[in-house]
């Protein structure tokens, strides 16, 4: 007989009610909305940041995102990584009929149908995916990004069976399950210090009875630290860049402007020139055929070339940007791009059709190709000193 996903927890004079639910689960859904009617409790707590939050209660929010201030801001492969998770999980929820975050949706219809406080009890989201970005190594983020996007994209092998299954498991663990064993700070990150960041919530929430509702995959750690004194504020902290990355950016830049200043003092004008010529024609190929692999518009594949010989040699600025910005401004998202972004990204067609997703994913490629392009270019330019 399967165990019952709803575990009652005394602390002091207070009483916590956890259900377990999975989802993208009818029966979670159903569960949640019959215990909430049961139980009355003073405050329901939900595994929704505030941002998740407001995102599943006003779905037009979307129509209100601002794609230039996105890329200007350095957000982009932030809203890409969020948009691949959701990708996931709808494409799941569209296979078995059901709207996703549907259990949420009915803890927060519960709530304010008994008229109970309702508090988002997870870590900001963009919070988690920055922790686990600046925690991973070169290598580990190399081999992050091709994982994720085929376990995203390739879910007709799961069956509804999996899905009940999946109670056992949250919905972002699913989504990286497959390099989450060869990745412990994937795990870490965003399963067990959310468990810790979740249970202070549950502790701190008013009210003598709460329900709260969070996937089944944190329900033991949840139990494990509820009761116990929690600082957050490491939870809350998002690491710096590492000081080896800032120092390769500038150094590599400082790095080729020497070697250019070795082949005009050295070899000669006619050298240096060659040298200058060799290296831009190497990072605008790479830089404008990542462009075009987008099917970018002319003036931005124009742009991008034009703009990689100097943006290569300026930490503080990249081509991805500067064709991102491009291509939202000649082919500026309309009110059907946003309306449509939910279901298009469930489909690998509809996230290079959509002009919000193309922008996102211009950047990350032509940023990627440029790179590419530089180590590429480096030999070429030595070979003529």
């Amino acid at each position: 007989m399967a165990a019952s996903p709803i575990h009652r927890i005394s602390l002091g004079e207070r009483e916590i009610i956890i259900l377990g639910t999975a989802h993208i689960s009818k029966d979670s859904a159903a569960q949640v909305e019959c215990l909430i009617e049961k139980e009355k409790p003073d405050t329901v707590c939900v595994e929704l940041c505030n941002l998740r939050f407001e995102a599943l209660k006003q779905k037009e929010d979307w129509q209100e995102m601002d794609i230039v201030k996105v890329v200007k801001e350095g957000r982009t492969a932030l809203l890409l990584s969020q948009l691949l998770l959701a990708s996931f999980q709808r494409k799941l929820a569209k296979k078995f009929h059901i709207l996703p975050g549907a259990d949420m949706l009915k803890a927060i219809e519960g709530a304010e149908k008994i008229k109970a406080n309702l508090i988002p009890a997870d870590r900001d989201i963009r919070i988690s995916l920055l922790r686990t970005w600046r925690k991973m190594g070169f290598l580990r983020k190399l081999t992050l990004l091709p994982e994720i996007i085929l376990s995203l994209f390739f879910t007709e092998d799961i069956t509804e069976e999996d899905i009940e299954k999946l109670k056992a498991q949250d919905s972002l663990e699913i989504a990286l399950r497959t390099i989450a064993r060869r990745m412990p700070e994937v795990k870490k990150i965003l399963i067990d210090e959310r468990d810790q960041y979740l249970a202070h919530s549950l502790t701190q929430a008013p009210g003598k009875k709460i329900v709260a509702v969070i996937g089944a995959g944190h329900v033991p750690g949840v139990i494990e630290n509820l009761g116990r004194t929690i600082d957050i504020e490491p939870l809350l902290t998002v690491p710096p860049v590492s000081p080896w990355f800032k120092m390769v950016g500038w150094l590599l830049p400082l790095f080729i402007i020497g070697l250019f200043v070795a082949g005009f003092s050295l070899s000669g004008l006619k050298t240096g020139m060659d040298m200058l010529l060799k290296w831009a024609a190497v990072t605008a190929s790479f830089s404008g055929l990542g462009a075009l692999l987008l099917l970018a518009h002319p003036v931005t594949i124009l742009v991008a070339a034009l703009s990689a010989p100097i943006t290569t040699l300026h930490p503080l600025i990249a081509a991805g940007w500067v064709a991102g910005l491009t291509e939202a401004t000649l082919r500026k998202p309309k009110v059907n791009d946003f309306l449509n972004l939910a279901s298009d990204i469930t489909t690998c067609r509809g996230f290079f059709r959509n002009k919000i997703t193309r922008v996102l994913l211009l950047v990350v490629v032509v940023n990627l190709t440029t790179s590419i392009g530089t180590f590429v270019a480096i030999p070429v330019v030595m070979r003529l000193l």
